[in-house]
């Protein structure tokens, strides 16, 4: 894609998303997760009513009268975006890939914590770690995140939540706000994802087309596996083969929506042809009661 090109999809992206940021979500992005995180503020002499889980213990040994940790809401918070880029992203049959829904739901979130003045950070994982962008605030850093999301060519095609988890671990030792947007087709990320969730307040969003539930009857059709490269003749019209694709999809589904509950993070299922306005606004409205 050459320059002008990919500016002039920057900025399609830009005035979509911007506009459903600043009218639709209003303050629903701020009042979910605004007073979140407490920061150390500083200590002072227990008084009658305080939280005996306050007191800093160090303290009043040194001397010799109780002292208590004062805490304040932070002002400012940090959005970080974790976004799939591995080769089952590139899928669709209708009018938009899962890659495209992705994009535009990653820069709805980014426009929605630059309105809050907050630290918008974003890694693009495969099976790999494929580009981290530390939290930064502003608009230019916002629309640089855009680029990268459009015009990013991964390296790698398979998926590897787990590793990408781990690595967020690793670079973010303060507490954030962590969007996952994937298919979430991977291995095994439950005890990764419950050691990210004690410190991060974490979601995955869920993308999928419809017609990846099913597999059509087509007779006998040579496969391609989007991520392995792997060949297979396949024939559609079995029953058999139609209830274990069935059943392979749904236990990766429910594994996606068991490992997160029990980690205590949320869940957002979005259809690429849905509206994925609608899922956002009323995932914030139940986070936020």
């Amino acid at each position: 894609m050459d320059t002008k090109a990919l500016l002039k999809k920057v900025r399609k992206i830009e005035i979509k998303t911007r506009r459903l940021s600043d009218h639709v979500f209003g303050g629903e992005y701020h009042s979910t997760f605004k007073g979140r995180g407490m920061t150390f503020s500083e200590v002072r002499q227990y008084q009658y009513g305080d939280d005996i889980r306050a007191i800093d213990w160090n303290v009043t040994a040194r001397y010799n009268e109780p002292y208590v940790k004062v805490f304040e809401e932070e002002r400012e918070l940090t959005l970080m975006l974790m976004v799939d880029v591995s080769a089952s992203e590139a899928y669709g049959t209708q009018d938009t890939f899962k890659n495209e829904t992705l994009t535009e739901i990653a820069a709805t979130l980014a426009f929605s914590a630059l309105q809050n003045n907050d630290k918008i950070g974003l890694i693009l994982f495969t099976d790999q770690i494929e580009l981290f962008i530390p939290p930064k605030k502003g608009k230019s850093h916002v629309l640089r995140v855009i680029r990268e999301l459009l015009e990013f060519r991964a390296t790698g095609t398979r998926t590897d939540l787990a590793q990408a988890l781990k690595y967020l671990s690793n670079v973010m030792k303060k507490k954030a706000i962590v969007f996952v947007l994937s298919d979430f087709m991977t291995p095994d990320y439950q005890d990764t994802l419950r050691i990210v969730s004690r410190k991060h307040d974490v979601t995955g969003i869920r993308i999928y087309d419809k017609t990846e539930a099913q597999l059509p009857h087509i007779g006998l059709v040579e496969m391609q596996d989007q991520e392995t490269g792997q060949r297979v003749l396949v024939q559609t019209g079995s029953k058999k083969t139609q209830r274990a694709y069935e059943n392979h999809y749904r236990e990766t589904v429910e594994r996606f929506h068991g490992t997160f509950n029990k980690s205590g993070a949320g869940t957002i299922d979005c259809e690429i042809n849905e509206s994925y306005v609608k899922k956002l606004l009323g995932y914030f409205k139940t986070r936020g009661r």
